[in-house]
């Protein structure tokens, strides 16, 4: 049957039960095209509420708990299922074997038994005789999400190149414990989906493996209108493919060279941004009021020595954090929430239950943000003034942006290593030193 998940996509399910010993299946298939991207989505488990969540695994997903160790590869066959479903799914294939393990692994009968335990502990289920007794009982086994007992928290990870899988979340997309971030295929997953046969990769890592030296280097000075290309292979698929250098004078601002490479075989796409002045004398802090969405268009060039605050939900990035950025100003929020989500949540923790607390909240105020859902204020303060955030009123002054020049300190040139660049009249002090390095040699 042709079915349609609510904000996903359709998807082809195969439904089998048996009515004479209960045994169910349900199998997917995409329904539509491999994606241009792949997919990695996350979700924070973290109450028994959050085992409800529906899963569309796609065949070429992998799904991963770091806080068990477990990693599920790729499958021959889709699933369509619940968080719950999944753990069941895997206590019951782990379980299965464990017999014949004990008599012929005791070292990993052992191991996999530890961890029937933790899956166990995630599932609130009792001993399998008391279970059967309950059931007995009531007619019906209770559903691990509406059982009192604590639940210890943990991370699913589906990893899908794909990009066909999916894991529910809950209200919209601002919830704090889902996150999604698609990303470019390497070419082993390519080679695995299809997309690229294994002989074309290795006739076009063959040819990248010999260095043409004939290739000419010019020093000649970049003019605004030169582009120049350097001939390559694609990192994703191995094709053949030109990377593109040009100097483009941001109005208002300065020079920049930007370096673009384009796959028009996997769509692999990758720019560098470096600055094409001079040293500013004096640092720069840019702050800019978002007021709407129209904002988050706004065209941001974010230096490698560039930090980044945002004083309503306290959000400080340090000078050098993320690197340098030519982008929008959504895109590299979208990047902020997505680091921060994935390094700095800690494991769930019972005795950390207030930080918890705290970091989903932060979590979900910094949603809000990056959808322009609440007025905010972004301050870019960078000490060597080559970043720049697009004025939308330009010639004339943006009413919602500010920007200073300030002074740089000493602390400041001396983490950049400026107190130690010497432009003018080094000469001399060269000779000096040579000179007294002779009478050192005479003495």
């Amino acid at each position: 049957m042709l079915t349609s998940i609510p904000y996903f996509r359709e998807v082809i399910v195969m439904s089998f039960r048996c009515e004479h010993c209960g045994t169910t299946n349900n199998e997917i298939q995409a329904a539509g095209t491999i994606q241009v991207e792949g997919a990695l989505y996350t979700a924070r488990i973290l109450a028994r509420s959050d085992l409800d969540r529906q899963i569309v695994r796609s065949p070429s997903c992998e799904i991963v708990i770091p806080e068990l160790d477990l990693t599920l590869p790729p499958t021959s066959r889709g699933q369509l299922t619940t968080v719950e479903g999944l753990i069941r799914d895997v206590y019951a294939d782990l379980k299965m074997d464990q017999p014949l393990r004990r008599i012929q692994d005791t070292e990993g009968y052992n191991t996999i038994q530890a961890l029937l335990g933790k899956l166990k502990a995630i599932l609130g289920d009792e001993d399998d005789d008391e279970k059967a007794d309950d059931t007995e009982k009531t007619g019906k086994a209770m559903k691990a999400a509406d059982k009192d007992a604590p639940m210890p928290a943990f991370t699913l990870r589906l990893d899908d190149p794909a990009g066909n899988s999916w894991i529910e979340f809950i209200g919209s997309m601002a919830d704090p414990k889902w996150n999604i971030r698609q990303y470019r295929r390497t070419l082993e997953q390519n080679i695995a989906l299809g997309l690229v046969s294994g002989d074309e990769a290795s006739d076009a890592a063959g040819e990248l493996s010999i260095v043409k030296e004939s290739d000419e280097v010019t020093t000649d000075a970049v003019t605004d209108d030169e582009v120049f290309v350097f001939h390559g292979h694609c990192s994703s698929c191995g094709h053949p493919l030109d990377t593109m250098m040009k100097k483009v004078v941001i109005p208002y601002f300065k020079d920049i060279l930007i370096m673009s490479t384009n796959c028009d075989r996997c769509g692999y796409r990758d720019n560098e941004v470096k600055s094409g002045s001079a040293i500013s004398e004096l640092g720069k802090r840019i702050t800019l009021k978002v007021e709407d969405r129209d904002d988050l268009s706004r065209d941001i060039l974010k230096s490698e020595t560039a930090g980044l605050s945002i004083p309503e939900i306290d959000l400080v990035l340090q000078h050098g954090t993320l690197g340098g950025r030519f982008t929008t100003l959504e895109g590299i929020l979208n990047q902020v929430y997505e680091e921060l989500s994935d390094k700095v949540f800690a494991q769930g923790d019972a005795s950390n239950l207030k930080d918890k607390v705290d970091f989903e909240t932060f979590l979900r105020n910094l949603k809000e943000v990056k959808s322009a859902e609440r007025p905010f204020t972004v301050i870019i303060d960078d000490p060597l003034a080559n970043s720049y955030m697009q004025n939308l009123y330009a010639p004339d002054p943006d009413p919602n942006m500010t920007i200073e020049t300030y002074e740089r300190t000493w602390d400041q040139n001396e983490e950049l290593g400026l107190n130690d660049i010497k432009v003018e009249g080094y000469e001399s002090d060269r000779e000096q030193e040579t000179t007294l390095s002779a009478d050192e040699v005479k003495e």
